[in-house]
């Protein structure tokens, strides 16, 4: 494990030292001459879009990810009916998108850019290494809560059995039968609650890989100068961060957190971009898009948020539920979920031709 630890930390330790050691002043000029030249470049009508984009996306990200919440009170899609396991395995596929669709190149595009020098960020895919070491962490963190849990449960079990020991030996079939029940009713608890950790795990990891999402887009769209991109990019944005909204939503329905905590995560959701949007303002004055140090910085962390999402997607989301007992003994349904997961899917790809 340490020597796990230790490998990690030096590979960050690499990608740092090369992220503050390039310094490529001439390539910086030329990219950011070549950002300039388009008569789309307006101060005060980007700031007007930028305005409007933090509304809209505030209001779209709290309508998307409200719903599956509200949705608890309608008997037809609460989450142990058909119809809700339909509706999650589209915003799974909403979710597989994002990361494929959406992230992952974005962070090609960041970490491949002719604004960089070519040694060594075309030498080497620095967006699927650190999206694997993304991929793989999650899973750690994934399987060691897992465990921890477990580990503390056993403990409470063992004790249990511990204070039980000094019963007599009189009414041994009695006992006997209690003790099974009383077993039996302890693996059925034991059962509920680690499935219920594991919904917990799932909404707040999947969640921590959204926000960080977000904030890069609303960094990049509160930066920018160019009204062209930006009033392209708001309808666009504000479909994005609702049908995210609703995988996220569905995520924190099923991890059944009180109402505090749920607002909590549902103001952390919704506020991110539109926050990102007004960092971005505040910084474009010293932040350039095309600079290698933003660049480098952007990549890495769109490439981080894709392999979480991925990982969470393909094997939290998809497997977890297409793999569980509900959908392997219903064919029917099986399939409609299929059909939704291509169908959520289907739609975040094409939200790439404009986002």
């Amino acid at each position: 494990m340490k020597s796990v630890l230790k490998s990690l930390a030096n590979s960050i330790f690499l990608v740092l030292s090369i992220i503050f050691s390039s310094s490529t002043p001439l390539v910086l000029a030329q990219c950011e001459a070549e950002t300039k030249t388009n008569g789309c470049h307006n101060y005060r009508e980007s700031m007007k879009l930028k305005i409007i984009a933090i509304v809209a996306i505030l209001l779209s990200s709290m309508i998307g990810v409200c719903l599956p919440l509200f949705s608890g009170q309608v008997p037809s899609l609460k989450p142990d009916r058909d119809l809700f396991t339909i509706v999650k395995a589209f915003s799974s596929g909403v979710i597989l998108a994002t990361g494929y669709m959406h992230v992952l190149p974005d962070s090609f595009n960041d970490l491949m850019s002719g604004c960089l020098p070519e040694n060594p960020w075309r030498k080497f895919p620095f967006t699927t290494f650190v999206a694997m070491l993304s991929a793989v962490l999650t899973l750690m963190v994934d399987s060691f809560a897992m465990s921890v849990y477990k580990k503390r449960c056993g403990k409470a079990l063992m004790a249990d059995a511990n204070n039980g020991g000094g019963l007599e030996n009189t009414n041994v079939v009695q006992i006997d039968n209690f003790e099974h029940g009383h077993s039996h009713s302890l693996e059925m608890n034991d059962d509920v609650s680690s499935q219920l950790l594991r919904h917990r795990v799932i909404a707040q990891v999947l969640e921590l890989g959204i926000v960080v999402h977000s904030v890069v887009i609303g960094l990049a769209m509160g930066a920018s100068g160019n009204q062209c991109t930006i009033r392209s990019l708001i309808s666009a944005l504000c479909f994005h961060q609702m049908f995210e909204g609703m995988g996220l939503g569905g995520c924190i329905l099923q991890a059944e957190y009180e109402i505090k905590m749920k607002a909590i995560m549902v103001f952390f959701f919704s506020a991110t971009t539109p926050l990102g949007i007004v960092l971005g303002i505040g910084l474009s004055k010293v932040y350039s898009e095309t600079s290698p140090t933003s660049l480098m910085v952007v990549g890495l962390l769109n490439a981080c948020s894709a392999g979480l999402l991925n990982y969470m997607a393909l094997v939290d989301l998809l497997a977890a539920d297409f793999l569980g007992p509900k959908l392997q003994t219903n064919m029917k349904l099986q399939a409609w979920s299929y059909v939704a997961v291509l169908l959520g899917a289907g739609f975040m790809s094409l939200m790439v031709k404009w986002a």
